[in-house]
């Protein structure tokens, strides 16, 4: 998965479960916030990417959401349990999974095989 693409679900992922508003997550690897806005809830998602200058939108019915990434012109699935998130990325063609806690999200991508850190 794309950096910015997995700096975008994650920011979802975390709204979704923490509630917490903002509108910056901090990417521990880039040493770096970047600024999103837009309406998360466990119907509708429509965010904006400053940085990439784009949305991903989608719905869902509170565990299960479908998203579209009009960036990478491609759809990723997203299902929250608990604190818990996991999804699969189709541009990538990969699986993905992670947690929140309080404003810390911790996100593995089976792509690169590793963890990525992030707060709101």
């Amino acid at each position: 998965m794309k950096t910015e693409v997995r700096l975008d679900i994650a920011y979802i992922a975390s709204k979704l479960i923490s509630g917490l508003s903002g509108n910056y997550i901090f990417d521990y690897k880039r040493g770096e916030y970047i600024n999103l806005s837009g309406e998360v809830n466990n119907r509708n998602i429509s965010i904006f990417d400053y940085s990439r200058g784009c949305y991903i939108t989608g719905n869902g019915n509170g565990t299960t959401f479908s998203l579209f990434d009009y960036g990478e012109g491609n759809h990723i699935s997203l299902e929250i349990r608990g604190n818990h998130f996991s999804g699969f990325d189709y541009g990538s063609g990969n699986h993905f999974n992670g947690n929140v806690s309080g404003r810390s999200i911790s996100f593995f991508d089976y792509e690169f095989g590793e963890y990525f850190n992030y707060s709101i």
